[in-house]
């Protein structure tokens, strides 16, 4: 793969760990411009895009990881494998508990990092153990299982927020109180039973990335991406008829939505790149995309450390500075701004580890 085919994917993940920043840090929660909120339910945003993104890149980083062992499974790579997902999972559960005040019996087991964790490691054995044509077999065979069991329960509606299998298992196994209670009642939209599909993402990414690596032709590579893009969406769309788009549930029309996307936007960076040789342009992504993981759990413990912090008994310092700003600019305005404040913020960090050609791997 040519130099400028590994530019044009650093600065997805760039873009990906900015977005990622900015929809997860606005100055308040009651304030948010629409495309930085999730979908209530069904139906999907800009920002219910960004999470898939994630996966999809980790599937990158997977080809190029195994394409030096010539994709080789070996029990040496697979204790490497099940020790970082250990290792994700843990920074995922020790961010859960970092500022929990209940109980344990109330921590949060699941979130972000362990589904990124669990998908990882399962999709990197799964990547060393199958070739091509298997795992395409294994990632259809997945989707259509995730949505023949979501139709187990005798509930009117498998899709709702109280009727939705997912939601049961997770109780049954982990427990109502350690699940995510944000609309009401216990339901977590990284549960265990809903990483299954997005397992299929990091897959997708993965074998993005090997047509990439055998497509020497730039514009035949970039038509083959949107080839696949406008596929997987048309398909997303008439499953959507039937098996709504869902990030909470994180459906299998959902999987195949937003890696269409993502390839989309891959192919729009690798035109960029590649074509038109605009590297001036996505050099400040670049930076991003050095150390997405140790910035992203930055980030998650800074904003946290706000809400630890107050400046009287009813007023946290995260509330205090967005007061601040809404002070002088619409309250929406200033929720962004306080937002892309952060973006910037954990930029110059990232420069700095950057130019100094530090990289902390996890």
């Amino acid at each position: 793969m040519s130099n400028t085919r590994y530019i044009a994917l650093d600065a997805f993940r760039g873009l990906t760990i900015a977005l990622m920043i900015l929809v997860n840090t606005p100055g308040s929660w009651s304030h948010v411009y629409a495309p930085f909120l999730h979908a209530d339910w069904h139906g999907a945003t800009p920002t219910d895009l960004i999470f898939p993104f994630f996966l999809f890149i980790i599937g990158s980083a997977l080809y190029f990881a195994f394409s030096k062992t010539n994709f080789t499974y070996s029990q040496d790579a697979a204790k490497k494998i099940l020790k970082r997902t250990a290792i994700i999972f843990g920074l995922g559960l020790a961010l859960n508990a970092y500022g929990h005040t209940g109980p344990i019996t109330e921590l949060r087991l699941m979130g972000v990092l362990q589904r990124l964790g669990i998908a990882y490691g399962i999709a990197a054995l799964m990547v060393l153990t199958l070739n091509s044509r298997q795992l395409i077999i294994a990632s259809v065979s997945i989707l259509l299982g995730y949505w023949g069991i979501l139709h187990l329960p005798s509930a009117s509606d498998v899709y709702s927020l109280e009727g939705n299998l997912i939601r049961q298992f997770d109780i049954a196994v982990m427990g109502a109180n350690h699940l995510w209670q944000g609309k009401g009642l216990p339901f977590d939209p990284e549960g265990l039973l809903s990483t299954i599909p997005a397992i299929v993402n990091v897959l997708i990414g993965f074998e993005a990335t090997r047509v990439l690596s055998n497509t020497p032709n730039k514009m035949s590579s970039i038509n083959k991406l949107v080839l696949g893009a406008v596929g997987l969406i048309l398909i997303s769309l008439a499953w959507h008829q039937v098996m709504p788009i869902n990030k909470s549930l994180w459906t299998s029309s959902y999987v195949l939505f937003s890696s269409g996307c993502a390839l989309i936007v891959l192919a729009f960076f690798i035109w960029l790149v590649d074509i038109k040789q605009q590297l001036r342009l996505v050099d400040p992504l670049l930076v991003y995309g050095t150390n997405p993981m140790f910035i992203y759990v930055l980030s998650w413990l800074w904003a946290t450390t706000y809400f630890l912090i107050f400046i009287n008994p009813e007023l946290t310092l995260y509330t205090y500075m967005f007061d601040c700003i809404a002070l002088v600019m619409p309250e929406k305005l200033a929720s962004f701004t306080f937002a892309f404040a952060h973006v910037v913020l954990f930029w110059l960090i990232s420069n700095i580890l950057y130019k100094r050609n530090i990289i902390i791997k996890v």
